[in-house]
């Protein structure tokens, strides 16, 4: 499953703050016109899905291995501290993600004042140089060097 598909806690505030679902986002981002606060809010939005889902797998495996109807001979302290630093990290991560999408959104201007990155129109660029016997060959160059010392 590709990341863009992958559900994420923030997808509503995404949605709420540029107007249009994360599914949108992403095709506006792909484009030539995409704002660079989209471009990193998606950036932003496509690490912290990855981090919820393996905060999502971390608990889950905990939850099966402490489930009451399994048998307790299975129960194993060092797999348990295992899985507790791996959600560890994972929440640090969760945590700094979040935080991250948080400061961009909060310090975005309006929709209706961001700038689009400007558009040039082709432009063709002509120069006249002169006729190839107007310019100094290079030892008559070199004389006149010579000549002005």
């Amino acid at each position: 499953m590709s990341v863009r598909d992958k559900p994420c806690t923030q997808d509503a505030r995404l949605h709420e703050v540029f107007g249009v679902p994360v599914t949108d986002l992403y095709e506006q981002a792909a484009g030539p016109d995409a704002s660079a606060a989209i471009t990193r809010a998606l950036e932003l939005r496509s690490f912290l899905a990855l981090a919820e889902e393996q905060v999502t797998r971390i608990r889950d495996r905990v939850h099966e291995a402490m489930a009451p109807e399994r048998d307790m001979d299975e129960l194993s302290a060092d797999d348990l501290r295992m899985d507790t630093q791996w959600l560890e990290a994972a929440l640090a991560a969760r945590d700094g993600y979040r935080a991250a999408l948080d400061d961009l959104l909060r310090t975005m201007p309006p929709l209706h004042q961001q700038a689009r990155p400007a558009r040039f129109a082709q432009q063709t660029v002509t120069t006249t140089l002169p006729p190839a016997s107007a310019a100094p060959a290079p030892a008559r160059a070199g004389a006149a060097r010579s000549r002005r010392r």
